[in-house]
């Protein structure tokens, strides 16, 4: 295991510093969006416009690599995102704040893909699981380090954007040093969408509100704790939580989903957090402590979904289907990405700061709701007949895509054997 670490210690080192740039540089958005001026609508579409660079980048990224290279594309997106975030502190205006969100969400996304190309080159059957586990916490301690940082210096100065993009300008140095050979790179494959969504509609539902749900938790938290007067420390704490929090049940929600109907543990994890948003927002107040423990359960229960999604359309589909299928689902939660925290900016513009809390409660109700509708038009798919949970991120298709052939290979092997 730790030769296998080795291997793959620069992927994981420039990644970690990608994030934790990218973390900073969002939660300081949220902080110097009032001070600028901003209305919560607003707001709330600067941070969505990170999604619709995630989107089109998902779809350019992979031919750009094919033309150019790995390297050079990888450095050119990360010297891209380093101006972006030097730009949001040159240049305080709404419209060009929306166009660097939407450039750094592009740079975000084609780094996820190499990166994830070469993890996953450089891994084996044996040793996949394991490298994602680690960089898994890799990336949340780093997402979580990230909104900490902003105690290091003064928000309303233009040091802490400095610093996100020293960050982001780091994470070219160790993929940059190293002798990694180019890794083996596929354009993904694709299944239509519609094709996807009479396949399983409420795989397709789950992994969109995940996306907006998450993405507006996560880039509008720090917008909420200075809605509500709090410090600069626990609005990093705060925001830190967020991340923290939903690394807790995504293990146990899985191990679950695989002994029960998927359908009926998705059902209950939805209507739970949306009964603690619901609560959050009812009781959202200045004591910090309370809002940051609130958070952090409503993270606990968001963040499975989108592994609960997938697992679940995977169910309905065939093993071959399955790594064309992960695509479409990152998608769908990228759209809901950009839907997301501009829904969640007007209801905290019209209801005050209890807003960020009301659309988690009332997306996560509606996904409940659409949840027992499925079960009564479709009979429950029988136990020994269900996918085995892999836990995946939502960042690129890459590692979801290996994931899922390593299972899709395992169900093809039994098939042979009947």
């Amino acid at each position: 295991m730790i030769a296998a670490i080795f291997g793959v210690w620069a992927v994981i080192v420039s990644i970690s510093l990608l994030m934790a740039g990218n973390a900073l540089q969002g939660s300081l958005l949220g902080l110097r969006a009032p001070s600028a001026g901003f209305p919560d609508l607003v707001t709330g579409i600067i941070m969505s416009s990170y999604y619709f660079g995630f989107v089109f980048g998902a779809l350019a990224v992979p031919r750009l690599v094919e033309r150019v290279g790995h390297i050079r594309v990888f450095t050119a997106l990360a010297s891209l995102a380093s101006i972006s975030a030097l730009g949001h502190a040159v240049l305080v205006d709404a419209a060009v704040w929306a166009v660097l969100r939407i450039l750094t969400g592009f740079c975000t996304i084609g780094l996820f893909i190499i990166a994830e190309s070469w993890l996953n080159d450089r891994s084996t059957n044996e040793t996949r699981g394991q490298l994602l586990a680690v960089y898994m916490i890799a990336m949340s301690g780093s997402m979580a380090i990230g909104p900490l940082l902003l105690n290091v210096a003064d928000p309303t100065g233009p040091v802490l954007f400095m610093t996100a993009s020293i960050l982001v300008s780091l994470a070219v140095l160790p993929v940059s040093l190293t002798t990694y050979p180019a890794p083996h790179f596929e354009n993904p494959a694709r299944l239509g969408v519609v094709e996807l969504v009479r396949s399983s509609p409420l795989g397709v539902a789950g992994c969109f509100t995940n996306g907006a749900t998450q993405g507006a938790l996560v880039w509008l938290a720090s917008l909420y704790g200075a809605g509500l007067g709090m410090d600069v420390t626990h609005v990093s704490l705060f925001m830190a939580a967020t991340i923290v929090g939903g690394m807790i049940l995504i293990w146990p929600i899985g191990r679950l989903s695989d002994r029960f109907d998927r359908r009926k543990i998705l059902t209950i994890v939805a209507f739970t957090c949306g009964g603690a948003a619901t609560l959050a927002a009812l009781f959202a107040g200045p004591e910090p402590l309370v809002q940051i423990i609130a958070v952090a359960v409503v993270g606990c229960f968001l963040s499975p979904l989108y592994s609960l999604s997938i697992a679940h359309t995977n169910d309905h589909l065939r093993p071959d289907q399955m790594v064309a299928a992960s695509s479409g689902l990152l998608l769908a939660a990228g759209i809901g990405g950009i839907i997301g925290p501009t829904v969640a900016g007007a209801m905290m513009q019209l209801a005050g700061p209890a807003g960020y809390f009301w659309f988690p409660a009332t997306a996560m109700s509606l996904l409940g709701g659409f949840a027992l509708y499925r079960m009564t038009r479709r009979a429950p798919v029988p136990m020994d007949e269900q996918r085995d949970f892999v836990t995946v991120l939502r960042t690129s298709q890459v590692l979801t895509d290996s994931a899922l052939r390593d299972h899709m290979d395992r169900d093809l092997g039994r098939m042979s054997k009947w």
